[in-house]
């Protein structure tokens, strides 16, 4: 018996072929979305098409030296604009005539927390991690399966893409 709710199956399902065969490997995501859309430019039966990526790694990419004025700066900016909210949802209910001191009250609430809270979370890092940055996962390459059934049509298809595009890895 199935440990899969309804929905994970067809999801599943959706997201299976019977007996996938590869059309081409790409260096990027882009050259695997272009091969997709000739065939489907061609009437090729897409729908029986996945683009699946491989080898899997995380990207970072460091943005900026943390220091204590942007801490500080950071946690008041943020905890200004969660206090904003707070404030704008209460003075909706304020039945006395004071809404902007709600607001400004909130504004100012929010923007003490968002500072110790961002102060003490440095603070406990101890420097370890003295930067900011963004990441991503990304694969190395991607590759276009079809079902087995219409591989032949889509390899056929494919020999016929233009020069400048890229062209599929085997």
């Amino acid at each position: 018996m199935s440990n899969q709710n309804p929905m994970q199956a067809a999801r599943a399902s959706l997201l299976a072929l019977e007996y996938p065969q590869s059309l081409g490997v790409y260096d990027d995501y882009l050259g695997a979305q272009r091969a997709v859309d000739f065939l489907s430019d061609r009437e090729f039966p897409v729908e029986n098409c996945m683009i699946v990526g491989t080898d899997l790694k995380q990207v970072e990419r460091v943005t900026a030296r943390l220091t204590w004025g942007r801490v500080i700066a950071s946690g008041l900016a943020s905890g200004a604009w969660i206090g904003l909210l707070f404030g704008l949802l209460l003075s909706l209910f304020d039945a006395g005539s004071n809404k902007l001191g709600v607001i400004i009250g909130g504004i100012l609430f929010g923007a003490f927390f968002g500072l110790v809270y961002a102060a003490v979370g440095y603070a406990m890092s101890q420097g370890r991690r003295d930067f900011t940055s963004v990441s991503t996962i990304v694969a190395t390459r991607y590759e276009v399966l079809v079902e087995h059934k219409f591989a032949e049509q889509g390899r056929e298809l494919l020999s016929q893409l233009d020069s400048g595009l890229q062209r599929p890895r085997q």
